[in-house]
């Protein structure tokens, strides 16, 4: 008896402590998501250079300033103004194929321009040491 008593209040805490990873993964992906809806939206307004200077360190790294925005500007400019935005799906994480581990949340947009109906945007997101969730990647297809 006394022996399923500590099976069951073991079981239990793993539970909780499971429920508090999940909620805590919930929080960082709300976060997230609404750091990166405020990000995409320089893209949307052409701010290429302000999406850069607020972008996480390691898209700066990989990236220079000036091929970041000649590159967007070839990539985004044909497609028009932004009409919808929606999250697809959001995936935190702890690691990232190659980056360094930390905190990421993976997250796809079904977005539509007034020249494509239809594109699929991806946006990493990463928990930075100051506590503020960054873009380190951007593709759209």
């Amino acid at each position: 008896m006394a022996r399923r008593i500590v099976t069951v209040v073991g079981t239990l805490g793993l539970l909780l402590g499971l429920a508090d990873s999940v909620r805590a993964d919930a929080e960082s992906i709300e976060q997230a998501t609404t750091a990166a809806q405020a990000w995409l939206g320089l893209l949307d307004d052409q701010e290429f250079d302000e999406s850069w200077r607020m972008a996480g360190e390691l898209l700066k790294v990989a990236v220079a300033q000036e091929e970041w925005t000649a590159k967007l500007s070839v990539t985004l400019g044909p497609l028009g103004k932004k009409t919808s935005r929606g999250v697809r799906s959001s995936e935190y994480s702890t690691t990232m194929p190659g980056a360094p581990d930390g905190e990421y949340v993976l997250l796809q947009f079904d977005t539509s321009f007034e020249n494509k109906q239809s594109a699929v945007e991806t946006v990493v997101m990463m928990k930075e040491s100051d506590g503020l969730w960054r873009t380190s990647g951007y593709y759209i297809r």
